[in-house]
Parts: C-alpha cells; structure tokens; sequence
C-alpha cells in the first residue's frame, strides 16, 4: 500500500476549510488534518507524535499566512508551505516567499494546479537533507540515515547503503522493485550482475526495522521484487478532518464552491 500523503490544512474560513479539505482527499487521495487558527496551527504542526507531507495556509488576513509560516519556519518546519489567499499585489507575494513559503497559489485557484503544485513542493522536498519520510511506523531521515519510531523513541542508525535502498524504494511509491533494478539503480552495476549484494543487504535491513525479519510487514517480496508495505495508522489524531457531518450528501464541486465563497 502506498502511503497517503498527509496535508495540513490551516484555514480560518469553516465552509472553505470543510470544501478545500474534502476535495484535497476525493481529487488528490491525500490525508487531511485541518486547523481553524494560527495558534491550532503551530500546536497540531509541532507535535510529535504527527508528521505531514505539507501545510496549506489560508487565513482570512493576507499577512497572517506569512506570519504563520515565518513563525514554522523559526521553530524548525522544514516542510513545503504553500499560502493560498486573494492578496497577490507583488508586495504580498514578495511577502509571503520571504517568509519562507516555498509557493504562493493567488485565489479563485484551480484544483487541479494547487494539487499539481503541493505534489511538485513534495517530491523536491523528498531529495533534500530535511526530508522525514514515513516508512512503517518509523521516521526515516535520508539526510542523516537515521529511523526513529516515535511511539517508544527507538532510533535505528542505517548504512550508507541500507539508507539508500529504503529511499529508493519508498519513492517507487509501493510499484515492486527487482533485484537487478536495485542493483543498477542503487549499487550503479552493469545489468547481469549477482544479486547476493542486494540480499544480502535486504536480510540485515530487515534485521533491524522488522519486529519479526523472518515475517516481514515492511519491506516484503512481491512478485520476485521487493516494496514497501505497512499499513500505518497513526496512534493520536490530532484533530478531526473536516467540520463535516457524518453523513454526507452529493460532494459539491470544489471549485464551484470556493469561487462561491470568495
């Protein structure tokens, strides 16, 4: 299963909040935690038993959102930040970058661009040295080859190489991968090549991450390849999903409604 990216959502406007979280999770297949305030925000974003992919600001005040992200950005947020507002005179714009936002989405916005935009931050954040990736219950840091399960605060110290597997096939996004791709892609050898190097260093990652390496439930073989594979339910919430009931009637189109709302 291939982890759903997990957004948070600031947003002061309930309508907005409710219609812009439910398109994310229907259009986009993230996982959405919303905030209604700045102060929400910083609590919910700074825990430590929650991680997300990426924050969504949208505050009713074009200045909030970039004071909101400046203050993420000094307690150590190093995650993509797009502020999404009806500001976008240059000054607001210049603003909110300067904050440290990594994009600026001007409102009425197209669903589908802001999706293509939060899923571009993602991906170069993926590569760089600030990265957490999720993998199993654990938190990996590419940068710093370090594991950490944040339930018992169990770290686990990787190689080089044992790092760079994970990596690569956490971004191959639950697609199997074979040995010999593993062993061109990861190792850089020639097609052809024994692929003892790649078990060999399957069996000792598995000795460290598994509860139990002879019953993998992280990294597991499927069809004569290897993926990652853990159903991860976050143990503490750290707020509902949307102001919504629970029982729902037809999902309104989200453009329409956020144009309606403006």
């Amino acid at each position: 299963m291939s982890y759903a990216r997990h957004i948070l959502l600031v947003d002061d406007d309930r309508a907005l909040r409710s219609t812009l979280s439910l398109a994310l999770e229907t259009s986009a297949g993230f996982r959405v935690t919303v905030a209604e305030n700045a102060d929400a925000a910083m609590t919910t974003a700074l825990s430590r038993t929650e991680r997300f992919d990426a924050i969504v600001i949208d505050l009713a005040e074009p200045g909030d959102g970039a004071t909101l992200c400046a203050q993420l950005r000094r307690k150590g947020v190093r995650i993509p930040v797009l502020l999404l507002t009806s500001a976008c005179a240059e000054e607001d714009v210049v603003r909110g970058l300067d904050a440290g936002a990594n994009d600026y989405v001007a409102k009425p916005f197209r669903l589908a661009e802001l999706i293509a935009r939060l899923r571009a931050q993602m991906r170069a954040f993926e590569t760089s040295e600030d990265a957490v990736l999720v993998v199993g219950p654990y938190h990996f840091r590419p940068g710093s080859r370090m594991l950490t399960d944040p339930m018992d605060n169990r770290r686990v110290r990787l190689t080089e190489k044992e790092a760079a597997v994970l990596k690569y096939l956490y971004r191959s996004a639950g697609v199997p991968v074979g040995r010999q791709q593993l062993l061109r892609d990861v190792w850089g050898y020639a097609s052809g090549a024994s692929t003892h190097t790649v078990e060999t260093h399957i069996y000792r990652l598995r000795r460290k991450i598994e509860p139990d390496a002879g019953a993998a439930r992280i990294l597991v073989n499927i069809d004569g390849g290897y993926r990652l594979a853990f159903d991860r339910t976050p143990a503490v919430e750290m707020s509902s999903c949307r102001d919504m009931p629970a029982t729902r009637g037809p999902t309104p189109h989200p453009i329409s409604a956020l144009a309606a709302a403006e």
